[in-house]
């Protein structure tokens, strides 16, 4: 397959992906995936419906603040602003505390549920806050908001020597995950402001990657940490390999710093290789492997396939190499698979080791992979033409 094959079938497969979200995904999720009652986005949906009144995550209101704040650019035309603006209000009303930081659970009625406070529910918040402008503008109290949880977060959850804690009641285990997606969100405020603090937040993130999250023999990037910043054994529950999250990794560290000769273009490139290289099996990026890249969970869920289409469309812009563009290919073919539902707008999010479907509502967290996902594949390809 030459190179002008590869992005023939790569546009024509993201027009069936923006076909799908704009016709299919935006108008089911801003009706049956709204509560109008509770002026709130749901958690899951069904084929008949929603799952009945569940317990709504902070991450997840903040993702669809995300997700509806971008619909516009992406080609939807329904009415998004009075969906982010619902969703910033319950968002902030019932989740924000008098200290500037958010809880992370709450009842579909606002109702505290639970009052723990974790580094990555703050990330999407800041994601949140910083996406919204793109449909309500620069607005000063949400500016200010902004500022004051990166404010709040580096005055109650910064460590001594950089990074943060995870939660704030809890000093260990320090996490790779929560880091990534705070890194994400000072990056969406460092595009919108002149702020130096988001640029500086951001240099300290991919800092502490480049020099502990990432093994300086093998490239791979793990999940867990102590206080030391040591690896975690890997008989600790969550300790793997996540092709997901190599992905991931080496497309927020392009973000970062893409050019040519640097360090953090060098790793990118390297975990962008762990995961296509041993993580993807039968054209699906599945979800674990071990400290050696073997596979450790032959299972997968959607949101890999997200990530290494992010990672692979970002590397096929910058060099205009064919492999790269064979992967995005790919990946949008195996995210296509999870998409292809039977049921207008919703998704499958799992495929168990023996590689079928898991029968389960689609949950509203997938959406914001998805929405990331196209937008970067189509950024990728005009940056092509």
């Amino acid at each position: 397959m030459n190179n002008t094959s590869s992005l023939a079938q790569a546009r024509q497969m993201h027009g069936r992906l923006v076909s799908w979200l704009i016709d299919d995904a935006y108008p089911v999720w801003a009706t049956s995936g709204f509560d109008a009652v509770h002026r709130t986005f749901n958690e899951r949906l069904i084929p008949q419906g929603t799952p009945g009144d569940e317990a709504r995550r902070a991450r997840v209101q903040a993702r669809q603040v995300y997700a509806y704040s971008r619909a516009a650019s992406l080609g939807w035309r329904g009415d998004a602003r009075p969906l982010v603006e619902a969703g910033l209000n319950f968002f902030t009303r019932h989740y924000l505390r008098e200290d500037g930081l958010f809880h992370t659970l709450v009842e579909h009625d606002g109702t505290l549920k639970d009052d723990r406070v974790v580094l990555y529910d703050q990330a999407f918040a800041l994601l949140a806050l910083a996406s919204s402008q793109e449909v309500l503008g620069a607005l000063p109290h949400v500016i200010e908001r902004g500022v004051r949880l990166r404010t709040a977060l580096l005055e109650q959850m910064h460590r001594p020597g950089g990074g943060f804690y995870s939660e704030r009641s809890a000093r260990t285990p320090l996490l790779s995950n929560p880091h990534m997606h705070l890194l994400e969100a000072a990056l969406a405020w460092q595009a919108i402001s002149t702020d130096p603090a988001w640029a500086a937040l951001g240099d300290e993130i991919c800092a502490i990657a480049l020099e502990h999250f990432i093994d300086r023999d093998s490239g791979g990037l793990a999940e867990i940490f102590d206080e030391h910043w040591q690896l975690m054994p890997e008989s600790t529950p969550g300790q793997a390999i996540e092709p997901g999250h190599q992905f991931e990794w080496a497309w927020l560290l392009l973000c970062k710093d893409s050019s040519p000769a640097s360090a953090t273009r060098k790793a990118a490139r390297r975990l962008f290789e762990i995961g296509e290289n041993h993580g993807v099996k039968g054209g699906i990026a599945i979800n674990t492997l071990d400290a050696n890249f073997r596979i450790k969970d032959p299972a997968a869920r959607l949101w890999p396939q997200t990530e290494r289409l992010k990672a692979a469309s970002r590397f096929g812009a910058l060099t205009g190499e064919e492999h790269y563009w064979r992967s995005a290919l790919g990946a949008a073919q195996g995210l296509w698979r999870f998409l292809d539902h039977g049921t207008r707008g919703l998704w499958h999010d799992k495929i168990d080791r023996d590689g079928r479907f898991v029968a389960e509502p689609a949950p509203a967290s997938s959406f914001y992979h998805i929405i990331c996902a196209i937008a970067e594949f189509g950024e990728a390809l005009r940056r092509a033409a």
